[in-house]
């Protein structure tokens, strides 16, 4: 089922408290679906082995392999990563944040927002090393992408199309097919991203 690896996390989460995040609530979202874990080995081509590992809390998967599970079991990727939340003002504290990283520490995903299975709309964060590039499976049917671009240049393909961007541009486009980033700058690009999902997915 191809190469599987654990994460690394950035200095502003602690392994194992994400660890023990995803694993709950992979297995509470695929129970509800009535899923196995053979189902979902199949469906996502993450082995079995491996999602019992995530399950477990005992192994951190690359972000490539949560995209797979996430859209094999057709949710939110932040469905993983948290519970609900309150109504009230909720404060995000740069040091508390939940950070992921590529496995070659090329990419790190920081998510600007609360988590909650309900949510339609997420925000991140999106950091590039220099000539860094990151290839992203394709999400579930009817996700866009919204991304700005701050700091540096980043070349964005998104199925047949390509878009160069520089600091203060940006670009939307269907993020259900094949898609990629890739920074063409001397330094750190830095993106800002919004994804909307089709629909809420609880």
């Amino acid at each position: 089922m191809g190469e599987e690896h654990a994460v690394a996390i950035g200095p502003e989460t602690r392994s194992d408290e994400l660890g023990i995040a995803i694993g709950t609530n992979l297995k509470r979202l695929r129970t509800k679906r009535g899923l196995s874990l053979e189902a979902l080995a199949r469906l996502s081509t993450v082995s079995r082995a491996m999602i019992g590992q995530i399950e477990a809390g005992r192994s951190m998967p690359t972000i490539g392999l949560l995209f797979k599970i996430t859209r094999a079991l057709d949710i939110p990727f932040a469905a993983l990563m948290g519970g609900s939340i309150s109504g009230a003002m909720t404060v995000l504290e740069a040091e508390k944040s939940k950070v992921l990283v590529s496995q070659d520490g090329a990419f790190r995903s920081r998510a600007l927002f609360p988590f909650d299975s309900e949510r339609r709309v997420e925000f991140y964060e999106l950091k590039l090393k220099t000539q860094g590039f990151e290839q992203a499976e394709p999400h579930a049917a009817g996700t866009t992408e919204n991304l700005t671009v701050t700091q540096g240049e980043v070349e964005i393909i998104a199925g047949p199309d390509r878009a160069r961007l520089k600091a203060g541009d940006s670009v939307f486009f269907q993020a259900d097919v094949p898609h990629s980033y890739r920074n063409l700058s001397a330094g750190e690009s830095v993106m800002y991203l919004v994804m909307t999902y089709a629909q809420a997915v609880g």
